[in-house]
């Protein structure tokens, strides 16, 4: 198992004379610190709300997205802007108070704000930022706040979502504590509470498995995509230009393997888009002029669209050119995967 170089960074530097939370330490306070101070200890460890990604199972941020930010690569990345009041961040960080005033209404609890970055003491990569602390209860110790909008809720359906549940369970591991409480939010008008216990079992694979990245983000060596929308925007940000070379990978088994694999896949989403198009039509055929038909397991739906108005910016150009060219602005160009096989 890899082990995180005690030097690399000022997250290794030596904080055991400061303050505790739990077994933590307090490596830093934050209630006076810079939001840009507060990004650079971020950068230095892996927190809890990194946690989930930092081992794959994030499903709105991946490893190789992670890892740019960590290594400060993440420039041209969107970010969610936190005044945005359409953005989840905006109302996650405007409601918390609120969520946790609930939670100690309901449950009884007394918590209090924790204004600190904490860190593992054996593992220094290992960062928590704690909503709440829970005091005067042996059963919970952590109080985790989060809000759910319309589309969020889903991921609540069957409980506290995987990548939460690994969130949590890093602070358990950061603190030493024993529970935490989730308070959710849904959809702004039902609170509900979850309880998650400290799992030995589980903290011991999460912190091999954050090993694995933070080895990664140690050597500066980039982790392999893994399929997601986020992967692919963090390879366009990480390569954005191409330099007009060949590489030659015809000696390369391994790769000739996965283009070979990726011509497979190709041909066989194009029979499927084709399978799906005829039965689809299919259907289409039998509906005629109908809006809806109802199956034994289901409905589909064909009604039209509500006519729309849109610019015909061919007729604009052709009769006012000056204004159209003095309202033109440019679109950076990005790079296309095109396929060629021989095969």
């Amino acid at each position: 198992m890899f082990t995180a170089n005690p030097q690399a960074g000022p997250a290794a530097k030596s904080t055991r004379s400061v303050h505790r939370s739990g077994h933590a330490l307090r490596l830093i306070n934050t209630k006076t610190l810079p939001q840009q101070d507060w990004l650079a200890i971020r950068k230095q460890g892996i927190g809890s709300s990194d946690a989930a990604a930092a081992i794959g199972l994030n499903p709105y941020q991946s490893a190789l997205a992670l890892w740019l930010e960590k290594t400060g690569r993440d420039a041209m990345l969107a970010k969610p802007d936190a005044d945005d009041d359409s953005q989840p961040i905006y109302w996650g960080s405007l409601l918390e108070p609120l969520v946790a005033a609930q939670y100690a209404k309901r449950s009884g609890n007394r918590v209090r704000k924790v204004n600190a970055v904490l860190q593992h003491p054996d593992y220094p990569w290992m960062l928590a930022n704690i909503d709440r602390e829970v005091i005067g209860n042996a059963e919970v110790q952590i109080l985790e706040c989060k809000t759910a909008g319309i589309h969020g809720s889903r991921l609540w359906q069957h409980g506290v979502p995987e990548y939460v549940q690994i969130q949590v369970m890093h602070q358990l591991a950061v603190t030493g504590h024993q529970a935490a409480d989730v308070a959710v939010l849904m959809g702004g008008q039902t609170l509900q509470l979850h309880r998650i216990h400290r799992d030995e079992a589980l903290i011991a694979q999460l912190i091999e498995l954050e090993q694995q990245f933070w080895h990664y983000v140690s050597t500066d060596t980039a982790p392999p995509a893994d399929g997601s929308t986020s992967a692919e925007q963090a390879l366009r940000c990480l390569f954005p230009q191409d330099s007009g070379e060949d590489v030659d990978l015809t000696l390369d088994a391994d790769l000739n393997h996965v283009f070979e694999q990726l011509v497979h896949v190709r041909q066989a989403i194009k029979q499927h888009e084709t399978e799906e198009s005829r039965l689809r039509q299919r259907i289409e055929q039998t509906m005629g002029s109908a809006s809806q038909a109802i199956f034994r397991n289901g409905s589909v739906s064909w009604k039209r669209s509500k006519d729309s108005m849109v610019l015909d910016t061919e007729r604009l150009r052709a009769q006012y050119p000056e204004l159209m060219a003095a309202h033109q602005t440019r679109k950076p160009g990005s790079r296309r995967f095109l396929l060629h096989a021989d095969m």
